[in-house]
C-alpha cells in the first residue's frame, strides 16, 4: 500500500521525489494515530484508519500549501516539494514527540505504530487494513490509464479529453488513504513509497498499469527483507524493518534531490 501510494503520487504531481514519508502523508497520519490512540485507548479498531486518514490529508495539504505559497504559482517544482515535505515531516514529527513525552500513558500502544514495524502482526492488525487493502488497491489500479494521461501534462490531458482537477483529486485521494491505512498496520516504513516505484519503473517501464502492480509486489518483498534483516543481523534484539528501509532509502533519496536540483 504504501508503494502503491507513492506510485501514484509521483505520477499525478510528476515528481520523482513524491513519496508518502517525504511529503508530510506518512508523519501526518502518524502524528494522528498516536492523538487517538491517547486520547481514546479503548476505541474500536476500525475509528484507527479514519484518524489516520485524516491527518494524512492535513499533512500533505500542508505542504500542497506552504509548497505553492513559496513558489506563487500553482506549479510544483521537485527540489521544492521535496524541501517543504522535510520540513512539514520533522515539525509533525516533533509534535508528535512533544505529545509521546507529555501523554505517557498508552505510550507502549502509540510507538508501536511508529517504529515502522510488523513484529508482533496478528489478525487483528491485518482485519483493520484488509478492508481498505481490497478497496483502494484494485481503484489504483483502475485508474492506471488516467495516471498515464496526467503525466502527459495539464495542457495534453486536457486536450485528451481528461477533466484534470477532478483526476487530480482523485488519485491523490486514493493515494493518501493509502498511506494513511498503511501506516495503521505498519507504522511509519520509511521510503518504501520512494523506492519501490523507482525499482517499478526500472524493470517494466513507466506506464502505470504493468508499474503499479509491480511496486506493489516490491513494496511487499522490501518490507519483508527488511523484517527478516531485523530478526536475523543482532538475535535475540529484533530492529523495526523501518530502521533498514530508511537506511536504504535515504542515500538514494539523496541521490534523486541532486539529479532534479
Amino acid at each position: 500500500m504504501f508503494a502503491a501510494s507513492g506510485a501514484m503520487m509521483q505520477g499525478v504531481i510528476r515528481n520523482p521525489l513524491a513519496s508518502p514519508d517525504l511529503i508530510g502523508v506518512g508523519a501526518g497520519a502518524g502524528l494522528a494515530a498516536t492523538l487517538f490512540l491517547l486520547a481514546w485507548p479503548g476505541a474500536p479498531a476500525g475509528g484507527l484508519p479514519w484518524a489516520a486518514l485524516a491527518g494524512a490529508w492535513g499533512g500533505f495539504g500542508l505542504v500542497l500549501l506552504l509548497a505553492r505559497e513559496w513558489s506563487g504559482s500553482n506549479s510544483l517544482h521537485p527540489v521544492r516539494l521535496a524541501l517543504v515535505g522535510v520540513a512539514v515531516a520533522a515539525a509533525l514529527g516533533a509534535a508528535q514527540q512533544l505529545v509521546l513525552v507529555r501523554a505517557p500513558d498508552g505510550l507502549g500502544a502509540a510507538l508501536s505504530f511508529l517504529a515502522g514495524t510488523v513484529y508482533g502482526a496478528d489478525s487483528v492488525r491485518a482485519l483493520r487494513v484488509l478492508p481498505w487493502a481490497l478497496v483502494l488497491l484494485p481503484a489504483g489500479i483502475l485508474l492506471s490509464r488516467t495516471l498515464d494521461i496526467l503525466n502527459l501534462g495539464e495542457d495534453l490531458a486536457t486536450s485528451l479529453g481528461t477533466r484534470v482537477a477532478a483526476m487530480r483529486l482523485l488519485c491523490l485521494s486514493v493515494a493518501v488513504a493509502l498511506a494513511g491505512a498503511a501506516v495503521t498496520g505498519a507504522g511509519i516504513l520509511g521510503f518504501v513509497g520512494l523506492l519501490a516505484p523507482h525499482l517499478a519503473r526500472l524493470l517494466v517501464g513507466a506506464r502505470h498499469g504493468r508499474m503499479l502492480p509491480v511496486s506493489m509486489l516490491l513494496g511487499a518483498l522490501l518490507v519483508l527483507a527488511a523484517d527478516t534483516l531485523g530478526r536475523a543481523l543482532i538475535p535475540p534484539i529484533e530492529v523495526p524493518a523501518g530502521i533498514f528501509t530508511t537506511l536504504v532509502g535515504a542515500p538514494y533519496f539523496l541521490y534523486l534531490l541532486r539529479r532534479s536540483a
